[in-house]
């Protein structure tokens, strides 16, 4: 039986999916495994600020039904995450191109948007 993994969600991440249309849960157990997705406060509250600027719901009621909030530290989002990715193990879901490359130097995984409909893990 695989083991459950953690997988962290960026703002931007999110909204890659929610444009794609991918449906993540299937997406990542493929990817991955079964997994438990997590979310920090300060990527909620970016979500939420560009669910109002652009007057879009983005599936945060699914987000917050499907995710577990877990604290990080740090001033920033991507420092948050990355702290969590290399404590944790977990895989980071991002399309962000600096996050990524700070991701990929700590030796921690990323999850992207491939192609137009798919997500592939980086290890």
């Amino acid at each position: 039986m695989k083991t459950v993994t953690g997988v962290l969600v960026d703002a931007c991440g999110w909204v890659a999916v929610v444009d794609a249309r991918i449906n993540i849960d299937l997406e990542l157990e493929s990817q991955i495994g079964p997994v438990e997705i997590k979310v920090t406060d300060l990527v909620l509250e970016e979500l939420n600020r560009l669910a109002e600027r652009e007057s879009r719901t983005l599936l945060l009621d699914l987000l917050h039904g499907r995710a577990e909030v877990v604290a990080g530290e740090g001033e920033h989002t991507d420092d948050e995450l990355l702290n969590l990715a290399t404590t944790n193990g977990w895989p980071v879901l991002t399309v962000d191109r600096a996050l990524k490359a700070r991701l990929h130097a700590a030796n921690a995984s990323v999850i992207e948007v491939h192609g137009s409909n798919t997500l592939r893990l980086i290890e």
